[in-house]
């Protein structure tokens, strides 16, 4: 007999346990397992007044935004819908069947408030990461360095006619996002090259095309990652600039080493990293092997010699051809600029093999900067089986920024400015630790009897 459901609701008391209701193999279980948030309330107690009405849980909070970075719901307005109705996400934020949820403005509120300027989502961050340190994810032997641009919250169409002076204190511009922007002028000055383009809603964020397509307003998420397991050991939001993106290493190396006290033996980069600057600072000042690809136009392509067909004699301070003559500094420009080598127009212009050489000029030049020690190192270290390993070690990274964007949803930023592009990019770094942590350390969940059987 075909069975009905009496749909009957009427009941006044259930007998009801959230926790029952709750999948044994619930991503949210393992984040709960690993997250520890007893030290949230000390690190806010100086941004909350001791008297008046109680404030919303930090705490509840902090627990709701995991939530939505880590299942990829971007709005906060319907991140408390989902809570209202989602049981795991009400027992992970430890709220019971009749415990009102937050109302979305109170996010903002405390994002731009309280949380900012106690760099609260910072210090989330560095406790999840001392959890995986704490668990043995993280080993401190490789990191590796790379940058993806996030699409920031600005209208392409919306920018200064030509050449227009842009006036920031008229009425209705002097958004959160601008004051901060003029905030940082005042503090560090205008930029040494100007941007193509500005918007006026967002003015931080960088006119870029550089994935490829139509140009738009963006950030740069820059990510530093243990090789072992992946974990994101540093997260920094830079406008979508190269320069600003290479900048990034110093300051998420040095925090990482004052904070952790973790140095890696060798730094995996693409060619992006591969300045002279760059590789001299890992090699001369940090010690660090960079297995990064030098960045490097010595070498020709109309089929004359490069820079490797000559051999540097350091005792000497020279450099050596083909022929056995020498390329040296000037003594008269040797004070101004100590890096060009030039040979004698004596030697090159009877030299047979001038039209390989410098066929379009009386005398050969090359360029050696100070760094080109460090440049050699990383030319050397391209050579190793290590090397090769680093580059499919990179992949991890790149992992990381696809899981990114078609998981976590996080293809373009909700909240403007350079703060807010911080704030997005460590709660999305926290909850891909998070996540990696579940995955690696989660004992996974017993099978159902109908099909181990």
């Amino acid at each position: 007999m075909m069975g009905q459901h009496s749909g009957n609701q009427d009941r006044l008391f259930y007998s009801f346990h959230l926790d029952d209701h709750v999948p044994k193999n619930h991503l949210l279980r393992g984040i709960d397992r690993f997250l520890d948030l007893s030290a949230l309330r000390q690190h806010l107690r100086p941004y909350y007044s001791h008297t008046g009405r109680p404030s919303i849980d930090p705490e509840l909070m902090i627990r709701m935004l995991i939530v939505g970075y880590c299942f990829g719901i971007r709005s906060e307005r319907r991140l408390c819908e989902e809570v209202q109705l989602n049981l795991a996400y009400r027992w992970f934020c430890r709220l019971g069947l009749e415990d009102p949820v937050p109302d979305h403005s109170s996010f903002s509120k405390n994002r731009h408030g309280r949380f900012r300027d106690s760099d609260t989502l910072r210090c989330l961050f560095e406790t999840v990461l001392q959890r995986c340190m704490a668990e043995g994810l993280v080993e401190g032997e490789g990191f590796a360095i790379d940058a993806s641009v996030v699409k920031a919250d600005a209208n392409r169409a919306r920018g200064p006619a030509g050449d227009a002076a842009i006036d920031w204190r008229a009425p209705g511009r002097a958004t959160r996002a601008v004051r901060e922007y003029l905030s940082a002028l005042e503090e560090n000055g205008p930029p040494i090259t100007p941007p193509a383009s500005m918007s006026l809603t967002d003015p931080a964020a960088r006119w870029t095309a550089a994935p490829g397509g139509p140009a738009f307003y963006a950030y740069s998420t820059n990510y530093l990652i243990d090789l072992k397991a992946g974990i994101i050991v540093d997260v920094e939001a830079t406008p979508a600039a190269r320069r600003d993106e290479i900048d990034a290493i110093q300051t998420m190396m040095n925090r990482v080493e004052a904070r952790f006290e973790l140095k890696p033996a060798r730094l995996v980069g693409d060619t992006a990293y591969g300045s002279a600057e760059t590789l001299g600072w890992l090699v001369d000042e940090k010690g660090i092997a960079p297995h990064i690809p030098v960045f490097d136009k010595s070498e020709r392509t109309d089929g004359t010699f490069g820079r490797s067909s000559f051999t540097f004699d350091a005792e000497h301070n020279r450099y050596v051809c083909p022929m056995g003559k020498f390329l040296k500094t000037s003594w008269r420009m040797r004070k101004k600029d100590p890096r060009n080598y030039r040979a004698s127009q004596y030697d090159c212009l009877p030299c047979p093999l001038k039209s390989q050489c410098c066929p379009n000029a009386a005398n050969r030049r090359i360029v050696r900067t100070p760094q080109e020690p460090a440049r050699d190192v990383a030319r050397s270290l391209a050579k190793t089986e290590a090397y090769r390993q680093s580059r499919k070690d990179r992949k991890k990274v790149e992992m990381l920024f696809a899981h990114l964007k078609r998981i976590l949803k996080l293809d373009r930023l909700r909240l403007r400015g350079l703060s807010g592009a911080q704030d997005e990019f460590l709660l999305a770094a926290t909850a891909q630790n998070l996540r990696r942590m579940v995955k690696w350390l989660a004992p996974p969940a017993p099978e159902p009897p109908w099909i181990t059987a």
